[in-house]
């Protein structure tokens, strides 16, 4: 019998998978736990159609992202901190700091776990810091730290 997974069912399928299986085991397991449903030709379609839904909004999403990643190519984050001598900061400048100001300054919404510091900044200066937007996208942010 021919059923269209509605969840992952380890063993068997994923999401949304399209699989042969014993009759029994779809009846008795798969359908009477709503894990699958019969591979009918409404089923078929409608689970076409959810796929075609779902590209596109992933193609918005990139569309987004790379319009997000030319805003802050032009943007430049200002944060002050206090520094002692030779521009070393006393602590140090994060991720969450750096999204906090993008935020409050330029109304621009971004995770702190996208913004990938490998080490938190601590001296004066600029500093371009890497932002992951999406899988296939990621933007710099210019990162100005004045002193106090």
């Amino acid at each position: 019998m021919k059923v269209i997974f509605t969840k992952d069912v380890k063993g068997k399928g994923k999401k949304g998978d399209v699989k042969e299986v014993a009759e029994g085991y779809a009846r008795n397991y798969l359908l009477k736990n709503n894990l699958a449903v019969e591979a009918t030709n409404a089923n078929l379609s409608a689970l076409k159609a959810k796929k075609n839904k779902e590209q596109k909004l992933e193609q918005e999403e990139l569309e987004d992202a790379k319009k997000l990643k030319e805003t802050l190519a032009s943007l430049t984050v200002e944060l002050a901190a206090k520094a002692g001598d030779g521009g070393r900061l006393f602590g140090s400048v994060t991720s969450k700091q750096i999204a906090d100001a993008l935020k409050k300054k330029h109304k621009i919404n971004i995770d702190k776990r996208k913004i990938e510091l490998d080490q938190p900044i601590r001296a004066l200066g600029f500093t371009d810091v890497p932002v992951k937007l999406h899988p296939d996208v990621v933007g710099t942010i210019k990162v100005h730290i004045g002193e106090k």
